[in-house]
Parts: structure tokens; C-alpha cells; sequence
């Protein structure tokens, strides 16, 4: 069975959580743009050479060259029986050149899933999050404390507050998810693909509620 699909859902929403959950489940790979576009960089492709000059100079890299890195990925063998888009599309007109790329290959997309979630709920979560500048792990002062508060159990490195998990510059990725992103909703309801479900309780209790509406 091919399986095509969509995560949406704003900042602190777990798409990366259930994106990797659906990968052991589904047995299909996930594919991040911002992963794709920072391997590009790293390995020195034509494409990343590109992506990196627009990145150096603070700007976003243009659709055009993310759709090519992304044409490319879903080319691979591994994608051969579907894949879990994670991180594009973020607006209205990067889901219809995404239309235009499934065409091209032959592939339908089947699910939108729309992880949805509180914004006090998403505030909560994103700045309670603690990451090791020296190991780069991640914990949460509710959800997956250190043993030891401010103290990483990895490699005994002391646990930092990114500077972007501030409430004032959270809210603010919020509104810009909603103006920007969450558009798709209706553009994905329309065509029957949106499959909202609701994004509070555990990463399992999730799972399972996107398991049940992917069938």
C-alpha cells in the first residue's frame, strides 16, 4: 500500500515527535526540507551551493530550489511506497507546486494530518523545553526533566533555555503559523485530504489518534 502525507501543526504541536513515530509505524521515510536543504549545504551540492548564498545573506531560499532538492528525495528508492512530508508545505502556494510535483511522479497525496493544539498548550510546552549546548540534549522541565535540575544526564553539561523558547518570540511564531500556514486547512479540507486530530495528551495517545485517522 502507498501511503502519501502531510503533518501540519503549529510550533510545539510534536509534528517531529509523531513524524519519527509514523516512520516505525508506517515503515516510510520522513522528509524535512530543513534537513534536505542542511545536508545540501553540508555536502556541497549544486543545490546547496545555491541554498547556501541565499542563506548567507539572511534570505529565504527560494520555493524553486526547495522543490528541486524535494523532487529529487522522493525520486529515492525508499520513497518508492510513500513518505511523511514534514515542514513544507508552509503556505498555500508551495501546496500547489507540491500538486504539481505528485502529477509529474504519479503520486497521490492520501492524508493531511493537522495536529491540533491550544496555543497556551503549545506556549507551555515550548518554553519549558532545556536543551545541552554541549551534547545537544533535549529535556523538558514537565515532561522529560533532568535527573538532576539544569544539570544534562548525558554529559553533565549545564541545560540552557534556547534564546527562541521565550514566550514574547513564541507567540509571535504562533501568529505567523496562523497567517501563513494554516490557510492550508481549508485548502487541503476542500479537497477531502484534511484529517484534523486533536494534539494534547501523550506522544502514544497522539499516535494512536493519527493511526486511527490514516486508517
Amino acid at each position: 500500500m502507498i501511503v502519501n502525507l502531510i503533518l501540519l501543526g503549529p510550533p510545539g504541536a510534536g509534528k517531529g515527535t509523531q513524524a519519527q513515530r509514523l516512520v516505525e509505524r508506517l515503515k516510510l521515510p520522513q522528509i524535512s526540507t530543513g534537513d534536505l536543504l542542511r545536508a545540501a549545504v553540508r555536502d556541497g551540492t549544486d543545490l546547496g551551493r545555491q541554498a547556501k548564498e541565499y542563506m548567507q545573506r539572511g534570505e529565504l531560499v527560494p520555493d524553486s530550489v526547495v522543490v528541486l532538492m524535494l523532487k529529487k528525495r522522493m525520486q529515492a528508492d525508499d520513497c518508492r511506497t510513500g513518505c511523511i512530508l514534514d515542514g513544507f508545505p508552509r503556505a498555500v502556494t508551495q501546496a500547489e507546486i507540491l500538486e504539481g510535483v505528485f502529477s509529474e511522479q504519479a503520486r497521490s497525496l492520501n492524508h493531511v494530518v493537522s495536529i491540533e493544539v491550544p496555543e497556551e498548550e503549545l506556549v507551555r510546552r515550548l518554553t519549558g523545553r532545556r536543551s545541552c549546548p554541549k551534547c545537544g540534549a533535549m529535556f523538558h522541565v514537565m515532561f522529560s526533566p533532568p535527573e538532576k535540575e539544569g544539570v544534562c544526564d548525558k554529559c553533565d553539561g549545564e541545560l540552557i533555555t534556547r534564546a527562541d523558547d521565550n514566550e514574547e518570540t513564541i507567540r509571535n511564531r504562533i501568529a505567523v503559523y496562523r497567517e501563513q500556514t494554516e490557510p492550508l486547512k481549508k485548502y487541503y479540507e476542500e479537497k477531502g485530504l484534511l484529517r484534523p486530530i486533536d494534539g494534547t495528551g501523550t506522544p502514544k495517545d497522539i499516535e494512536e489518534k493519527i493511526a486511527k485517522v490514516i486508517g
